[in-house]
């Protein structure tokens, strides 16, 4: 496979593989940093290493409730290793919306649109499959070759074979909670190690608060770690972001109406 991107203005962000100009899509500008358990970020990163020439990386699967930083972690990941990094979003995907997607451009052309898997199996980024156990058999079907030894995807639109730069790497995110449909058998060998990923301690739970919401009161904060922590005891589900948004909302009320400060039950 021959490509260059030479051709094109570096804003562009184009490509061309087989005579085929693609637009690439743009990499994920977060920069937010793990706060957390190392070691699960360790074992990801473990996941990406390429030990022999005839070693390849592996496209882990990352479990756990909603909420609770799957996507932050694999950011993280993709930060430490210094790559681009890309998200698709599975829900509701159909097979050609993974790969490439023919668009009406300026003068009534059409372009063909790269998606950000395929961004970063050319340029080698990152890519997160974000909430996966959404997406139908038909479209993981499409990338079964991708998670395999062949690492490469074919589009039937763009007609053109895609073969993944050696720097690519994935991993899926999927949440613990009804399932619009199951992950086929033979795409879940292909997505190995799973990696799970539990509620935060309190310290860390603090910790991530903390980060999000600089500007609150500590004791704000220290009373949604207790709610939080009880609700993971209890296995009430409540997660930090529910956290981070619980506090967004007591400082709004606050910022309403000075004058009647919520109390402690009521926070």
């Amino acid at each position: 496979m021959s490509h260059s991107s030479e051709r094109y203005p570096d804003q562009q962000r184009m490509m061309e593989i087989e005579g085929l100009s693609l637009r690439l899509a743009q990499p994920d500008p977060s920069q937010q940093e793990w706060i957390g358990d190392r070691e699960i970020l360790q074992q990801l990163l473990a996941c990406w290493l390429v030990v022999d020439d005839k070693d390849l990386p592996l496209c882990p699967r990352i479990i756990g409730q909603p909420g609770i930083g799957k996507t932050t972690l694999a950011t993280s990941a993709a930060r430490e290793r210094k790559q681009d990094f890309y998200i698709y979003q599975c829900t509701a995907t159909r097979p050609e919306d993974l790969l490439i997607t023919p668009v009406i451009a300026e003068g009534n052309t059409i372009q063909y649109q790269a998606s950000p898997l395929v961004t970063a199996m050319l340029t080698g980024g990152v890519c997160l499959l974000d909430e996966g156990n959404r997406m139908n058999e038909k479209s993981w079907a499409s990338l079964a070759p991708l998670l395999d030894h062949r690492r490469s995807v074919e589009s039937v639109v763009a007609g053109i074979q895609v073969n993944a730069h050696a720097d690519f790497r994935c991993c899926v995110t999927m949440n613990e909670d009804a399932s619009t449909y199951e992950v086929p058998d033979y795409i879940l060998s292909r997505l190995q190690p799973s990696l799970k990923l539990e509620f935060p301690a309190r310290d860390h739970e603090l910790a991530i608060l903390q980060y999000h919401l600089p500007f609150s009161p500590q004791e704000i904060l220290t009373i949604t770690v207790e709610f939080l922590q009880k609700a993971h005891q209890l296995d009430l589900g409540f997660s930090v972001r529910d956290g981070i948004h619980l506090v967004q909302y007591a400082l709004k009320r606050l910022a309403q109406d000075p004058s009647h400060p919520l109390s402690r039950d009521e926070i």
